[in-house]
């Protein structure tokens, strides 16, 4: 077999593997395929295999040597289409990889080369690479201008992939600017190109579900993800694994699925860790923060404490990352992250923060801004940014994250006062705690029996109708404890109080906490056995079981809180009474003033 024909085997494999959507397959076959053609000087062979390793390249990886052996090609090539596929190969593998500035030269590079081609298709995807290296905070008026040409070149051309390009940049920069109609309008071009292109259903199906839970409807999303896996399966699209990962999490963070979201969140920061991917771990920790999970955020939040935030290149994932991370901030009150995050993001005010390619709306900066401003002692700040951000979600009818912004309880709360946050807020969260947002944690049904009982202090609830009003009553199956059982235990206590008056008149600490033990520890089995008025509680009745879910729920509700606010847990312990009915019992000095609505 000759060199050529070996080669082209290892091609045609590749392009096989790529089809089939095995892009680390196609890449080693790709790179062994380039390594031959470089010995034999093969540069046709070789600028297909690092082209055919380029198209596997995974958005924010590492690139590895695959930036040199494009321009290792490139320096050998003097044909004006291929300088232009091999330029813009370059700009997007430097883009993807966060290097911004690299990109930019090989995007002129390739823009010039195509035009001098005059091949439409061509320029189209020039300007496409040259957007993508244009994607930093600072540029959207470069984007703008790049979309316009691109759209004038795409107009003309039958190729789908080219058109995709143009209305995938048209409905990004719509959405950065918040052009409502232009949204709708690059959306459905979007959904009419993917009746003749499943890379373009997989973008338009996608796309949908990030318009859709904008604007308050989850309904579609099982729908959505499917049409967008099966469309990705036969575009063998390398990083559509991400897109379907976020499109999962994200949608489940704002329907209050937080199973699926800690899932989400699990995932990116697995990836995130792995890879190295800066935005993947500000991603994870606000899904976390979605979830509800304290320890997973403040883990993250730390890994940008020190310089990490002034290093991060102003990218494509500059405003993400930066959103994402002062979200996850404010949520446990890390007031360094917060504070430099603030003050990174402060010249951005106004803006939408959009995942790449318009992927999820993370909402405007005017939001976190706002929040950041209330933790750090600004109210005028805050209340300016607070009532922009509220009108811009009203005018997207964004319901989940106006609800959410308008729920953040913005009013200073002095560090010694006795207010204390106990009520639920969007996304399956409830805030708990004593600090002036309180704490987000996870949604427990506890919490829910907790704040009903707090709402009528010293009245008692029945258990069954905090489990569930109107349950049918039923019947037991019989006593726990038989009436003679329970007169042995009534007259035991009897002793037991003569017992603890002796000892404290005697003053005999090790016999007073030894009655003590035996005493509680009495009235506990007491308490499981009887029922109101001291009458035996029977074993299967509704509400025998009621009793039994409702302190179960109580009591891991309080362990929650104590994981966050100790001396609130020991308060609710000591003044929560749990059984067939409940009550909360606070003393007559008590002054804690729940907030809880």
């Amino acid at each position: 077999m000759s060199t050529s024909s070996r080669v082209r085997d290892l091609l045609d494999r590749a392009d096989a593997e790529r089809a089939a959507g095995r892009g680390d397959a196609a890449s080693s076959l790709y790179d062994e395929a380039a390594a031959r053609c470089r010995e034999a000087d093969d540069l046709d062979g070789w600028t297909q295999a690092v082209l055919g390793a380029a198209t596997v390249y995974l958005f924010g990886a590492e690139p590895g040597k695959l930036p040199a052996q494009l321009y290792d090609v490139l320096a050998r090539t003097t044909d004006d289409a291929t300088r232009a596929r091999l330029a813009a190969a370059l700009t997007r593998c430097w883009a993807y990889a966060g290097q911004a500035a690299r990109a930019a030269q090989f995007a002129t590079e390739a823009v010039e080369c195509a035009e001098r081609t005059g091949v439409p298709a061509l320029i189209a995807d020039c300007l496409d690479a040259a957007l993508a290296a244009h994607w930093g905070p600072d540029e959207l008026e470069v984007r703008r201008s790049l979309t316009r040409r691109l759209d004038d070149v795409a107009a003309h051309v039958l190729d789908p992939d080219a058109r995709l390009q143009a209305h995938l940049w048209g409905l990004q920069v719509a959405c950065e600017t918040l052009d409502v109609p232009a949204i709708h309008r690059q959306l459905r071009a979007l959904e009419r190109l993917g009746e003749e292109s499943p890379r373009a259903l997989f973008f338009s199906a996608s796309r949908r579900l990030m318009l859709d839970v904008l604007r308050g409807r989850t309904d579609t999303t099982a729908g959505l993800i499917e049409i967008a896996t099966k469309a990705a399966d036969q575009a063998a699209l390398p990083d559509s694994w991400m897109v379907l990962m976020a499109m999962a999490a994200y949608a489940a963070a704002q329907s209050g699925d937080l199973d699926a979201c800690a899932a989400g969140a699990t995932a990116a920061e697995s990836f995130a860790l792995s890879e190295g991917i800066t935005v993947l771990s500000a991603e994870a920790a606000y899904l976390w923060t979605c979830a509800g999970d304290l320890p997973r955020i403040r883990a993250l939040v730390h890994t940008f404490h020190g310089t990490v935030l002034d290093d991060l290149p102003r990218d494509v994932n500059w405003l993400l990352t930066l959103q994402c991370v002062l979200d996850a901030a404010l949520a446990v009150a890390d007031r360094e992250v917060v504070g430099k995050a603030a003050e990174l993001l402060g010249p951005y005010e106004g803006r939408a923060v959009f995942n790449a390619g318009a992927v999820w709306f993370h909402g405007v900066t005017d939001d976190t801004l706002a929040r950041a401003a209330a933790l750090l002692g600004d109210p005028t700040t805050a209340d300016r940014l607070r009532t922009r951000a509220l009108a811009t979600y009203d005018r997207l009818d964004a319901p989940w994250w106006r609800d959410r912004l308008a729920s953040w309880p913005f009013e200073p709360v002095a560090q010694d006062n006795n207010q204390v946050q106990f009520r639920p807020a969007p996304g399956g969260l409830w805030l708990i705690g004593r600090n002036p947002a309180g704490t987000p944690l996870r949604e427990l049904r506890g919490f829910g029996y907790l704040r009903e009982l707090l709402r009528r202090p010293r009245r008692p609830v029945a258990a069954l109708d905090l489990a569930g009003p109107g349950t049918a009553i039923e019947s037991g199956l019989g006593e726990v404890l038989d009436e003679q059982a329970l007169k042995a235990y009534r007259q035991r206590l009897r002793d037991l109080d003569q017992e603890l008056t002796e000892a404290g008149e005697w003053s005999d600490l090790g016999r007073l906490t030894t009655v003590r033990l035996e005493r509680d520890a009495l009235l506990d089995e007491l308490a499981r056995a009887t029922g109101l008025g001291g009458r035996a509680r029977t074993t299967g009745s509704s509400q025998e079981r009621a009793r039994v879910a409702v302190k179960k729920a109580i009591s891991a509700a309080i362990d929650r809180i104590a994981t966050v606010d100790e001396p609130l847990a020991d308060h609710l312990r000591s003044t929560i009474h749990t059984g067939l009915t409940c009550s909360y019992e606070p003393t007559p000095n008590d002054t804690l003033q729940w907030i809880l609505d």
